[in-house]
């Protein structure tokens, strides 16, 4: 059939449900076609297929727990269950589900395996890679159904920070450096929502000591990121420091949106007047223009859909200054 046509077809099937040519779905529907009729390689049409399939059993499986923080945990494969880090993660993936948290893994061996281990029952995912070597889902998450399997990587990373409220990092390899720079980009450009950052190992393991140093020496001191990108991430030898920053990273703050020029923080408190000055005070350049204020979620109608009973602080966004809106976070917290 002339996909001409098909494309007819689609505009008079959504014209008849009342979907608008600006839709989502009619975007993505036409543009396959479109690509389709543009472009003849069978390969590019195969890896867009293949991409679309994951993500769509992704989303599926995510969306049934969409109202449960998560965190995702990464760390080395090849982490043995007798090495003190793998029985770090094993316990922190506990305390986490205890405290409310679902823990997504790439539901591999090693510290993957911890996470999964450690878990509450049905309280993680797995998030599977195909791999010629090193990599099939283990024991504790391979016969569950909130395992996934994706042929590419980015998609995997995709839903690895679309679906996580935190990300936690124990030692690992190539892989575990790629999430954890990957994540701390994401933050820094505004390209993902603030989240805590934990990077963790035992006591007396210098591990992310060194790393830190490699940040501060041929980064920072280099000028290739600020001083305030440094307070993207945080350090720790035990869990239960890590996993009291990552609560108390949303005790006032809940989450965030931007629209348009404006950031709009919703809060799981109402300020008073008094805090507001103080945050005015603290981090009123972060507003390019006016102030910023407290509004009810009923004075945005472009946010009111969503946590309706949550006091929102709106403010002209500069956009720039990504790694002090997490300073403004944390002071927000200071009020819980």
């Amino acid at each position: 059939m002339d996909k001409h046509l098909i494309i007819k077809d689609l505009e008079n099937l959504c014209e008849k449900h009342n979907l608008k040519q600006s839709d989502e779905l009619f975007d993505s529907i036409t543009t396959l076609l479109r690509s389709s009729n543009e472009h003849p390689d069978t390969a590019d049409h195969k890896l867009v297929s293949t991409s679309l399939e994951e993500l769509r059993k992704a989303f599926n499986l995510f969306y049934r727990y969409k109202d449960t923080r998560k965190i995702a945990l990464f760390g080395s494969a090849r982490t043995k269950p007798d090495n003190p880090e793998y029985q770090l993660a094993e316990q922190f993936s506990e305390m986490a589900t205890s405290s409310g948290f679902m823990v997504i893994t790439g539901a591999g061996p090693g510290i993957m395996e911890a996470g999964n281990k450690g878990a509450r029952v049905n309280m993680s995912f797995g998030v599977n890679i195909f791999l010629p070597f090193e990599q099939s889902a283990n024991d504790y998450i391979k016969n569950d159904s909130k395992l996934v399997s994706f042929k590419y990587f980015f998609n995997r990373k995709l839903i690895f920070i679309k679906e996580s409220d935190a990300t936690v990092l124990f030692p690992g390899g190539f892989g575990t450096h790629d999430e954890g720079f990957e994540v701390l980009t994401l933050i820094q450009t505004g390209r993902c929502a603030p989240r805590p950052v934990v990077l963790i190992c035992e006591e007396g393991n210098d591990y992310w000591d060194v790393w830190e140093d490699f940040v501060q020496r041929s980064l920072k001191e280099q000028g290739y990121i600020s001083e305030y990108d440094l307070g993207l991430y945080a350090k720790f030898h035990n869990n239960d420091d890590a996993m009291a920053y990552i609560n108390h990273f949303y005790s006032v703050y809940h989450s965030i949106r931007y629209f348009k020029n404006h950031a709009i923080i919703r809060l799981n408190k109402e300020l008073s007047s008094h805090q507001i000055k103080e945050v005015n005070k603290e981090f009123g350049f972060l507003a390019e223009t006016g102030m910023i204020e407290q509004k009810p979620a009923s004075s945005l109608p472009e946010d009111n859909d969503a946590y309706p009973q949550k006091f929102r602080l709106v403010f002209h966004f500069n956009k720039i200054h990504y790694g002090r809106l997490i300073k403004l976070i944390h002071f927000l917290n200071t009020f819980s």
